[in-house]
């Protein structure tokens, strides 16, 4: 391809956001990856026949911004249960949306993990997330998870049991703690969509939008070395040098500072840690989230993928993600395991000692944290580099979609900033 006009360093998926739409505005760019293929963050491994996503990932179908970057009819989503089986008593108890599974009311009225008031304030919850429009979430007072969950009546025991859990497993730390702007958006998400994953894996997704791009618009295996923000230069580890009217760093905020050694506001980060193992038999036969309803143990939340999409295990068997919150050191991750299989076999009895570990990923910047207060829509103002813009979830709600969303709305800066005056 003849000199892009923009570079995008950063194959994940505001990178590739970001270049569909330049793309679709006309405006060349060249995506430089480090890994051996795009994704970032949403990656999948094929591992003895098994389809194993880089820590346990959905995607939720009402996600306005994926609904029009994305091609879902082609993705084949596979859905999981609106629901939960959580773990409380030392029993499994169904926590299902009675809204959406009627026949299902009675069981989840019956349901310990929740008192008959909390019930009804779920119920009320829901109704109202899915008013107005999108927008007004982000013009919201903002607070914490937990402040609000507080505020509207929830019982400490019911915040426990299902909402620690379950959120933990979405903002990958049980201290609630995160922006009630991203549970907003989140909540509403879930109660208006259903909680999916393509056929075949999470990486998928990034595939499909990088399948809308020139072949020559990506180079992977293209470690960058360093970039001079005065010329808009980039060298990458092999001496190779490219050159362009602007840049997008769509990686990092660690990564985007010390390539433009400059400071830049960062988030911490949540880690967390994913087991898969394969079965002959599911220890569940019900496609839902199962969730640690009792605040013991290492496991947060678990699922049998293999129930939601078949073709994600060989014929015959069953897959199994149990996440651990936090990320775990090498050396301690045959402890860990020994753990959660323990309590795996509290759960589901000696079945569990014929499971075969598959993999173990350990995940330190698995999403940006997100905390009251810190969620904004930052730009990078530095005068010396008018022509560098950065992208990436850790600007906008922490996800898929606010990493669609980032990639978007860089891309629209860049077109607007090209535009002659």
């Amino acid at each position: 391809m003849s000199s892009p006009q923009v570079i995008i360093i950063g194959g994940g998926v505001s990178g590739l956001s970001c270049a569909k739409h330049l793309e679709s505005a006309g405006v060349s760019s060249l995506v430089l990856e480090a890994a051996d293929s795009v994704g970032g963050r949403i990656r999948t491994d094929y591992v003895d026949g098994f389809s194993l996503d880089r820590g346990f990932q959905i995607l939720l179908s009402a996600y306005p911004e994926a609904r029009k970057l994305l091609d879902f009819q082609a993705l084949r989503l596979k859905a999981y249960e609106p629901g939960a089986l959580v773990r409380y008593q030392g029993k499994f108890h169904p926590f299902v949306d009675p809204l959406r599974r009627p026949a299902k009311m009675f069981s989840t009225l019956r349901s310990p993990i929740a008192t008959f008031g909390d019930k009804l304030r779920l119920a009320r919850l829901k109704i109202r997330s899915c008013r107005g429009e999108i927008q007004d979430i982000y013009s919201r007072p903002e607070t914490s998870t937990l402040e609000r969950l507080k505020s509207e009546g929830f019982s400490d025991g019911f915040i426990h049991r299902f909402f620690r859990p379950f959120l933990g497993g979405v903002f990958l730390e049980t201290d609630l703690v995160t922006s009630t702007r991203k549970f907003d958006l989140v909540f509403r998400m879930f109660s208006s969509g259903e909680a999916v994953v393509p056929a075949g894996g999470m990486e998928a997704i990034p595939r499909q939008i990088a399948a809308g791009l020139p072949s020559e618009a990506i180079r992977v295996n293209a470690q960058v070395k360093s970039v001079d923000p005065a010329t808009n230069t980039v060298e990458l580890a092999s001496g190779e040098k490219f050159t362009a009217s602007r840049l997008v760093l769509a990686c990092t905020e660690q990564v985007a500072s010390k390539l433009l050694n400059v400071e830049l506001e960062e988030s911490d980060a949540h880690g967390v840690t994913c087991f898969y193992f394969a079965s002959n038999t599911a220890p569940v036969d019900q496609p839902m989230l199962i969730l640690n309803g009792e605040g013991s143990g290492p496991i947060n939340n678990m699922s049998v993928p293999s129930l939601v999409d078949p073709n994600c295990a060989p014929v015959g068997k069953s897959l199994i993600s149990i996440s651990c919150l936090g990320a775990t050191e090498d050396k301690c991750e045959e402890d860990l395991r020994q753990k959660v299989l323990s309590q795996a076999t509290t759960w589901f009895g000696e079945s569990v000692e014929q499971w075969t570990h598959l993999r173990t990923y350990s995940i330190p910047y698995a999403l940006p944290q997100k905390n009251p207060a810190f969620f904004n829509r930052r730009e990078f103002g530095n005068t010396q580099c008018d022509g560098v813009f950065v992208c990436g979830d850790y600007l906008e709600t922490a996800s898929l979609e606010g990493a669609m969303v980032s990639g978007r709305i860089t891309a629209e800066r860049l077109v607007h900033s090209l535009a002659p005056i």
